[in-house]
């Protein structure tokens, strides 16, 4: 993203959310944003594969009650 779209990405966000987004605090937000957007293109650059899953799905199950717990 070019900084000109940053500012309007921002802008255009901030309003969609209705979050009033204070004249002194707006180049904070548009340096972290940049900075968002930095980590993300490093992140889409790495290949991911099928194999590249975080973690198995987590599937509960049920406790069985002890004999002593139903009385």
């Amino acid at each position: 993203m070019t900084p000109q779209q940053m500012e309007t990405y921002v802008d255009a966000a901030a309003t969609a959310l209705d979050l009033p987004l204070s004249p002194a605090h707006r180049p904070g937000v548009l340096q972290f944003f940049a900075l968002a957007a930095g980590f993300a293109e490093q992140l889409q650059a790495v290949p991911v594969g099928a194999h590249d899953d975080p973690a198995p799905v987590f599937v509960p199950i049920a406790v069985p009650v002890s004999p002593k717990a139903a009385e």
